[in-house]
């Protein structure tokens, strides 16, 4: 687990991060992960991704798999 916190939020623009948060509260990292979705979710290149970094689970990826 990232001692940060357990939820990590990252932004990437053609596969380099660009921006990162982190949050304790499950609610919290959802919502900011649909947040950035529907500020930046139509960038070119992008891809948001949510973490649980307790087992490096991918909880939720914008955009989604093909």
């Amino acid at each position: 687990m990232d001692d940060a916190g357990r939820y990590r939020l990252t932004l990437s623009l053609d596969s380099r991060p660009a921006m990162t948060g982190w949050w304790d509260d499950r609610p919290v990292a959802d919502r900011q992960f649909s947040s950035w979705v529907g500020e930046r979710g139509e960038m070119p290149g992008v891809r948001i991704e949510l973490i649980d970094t307790a087992d490096d689970r991918v909880i939720h990826r914008w955009p989604g798999e093909a």
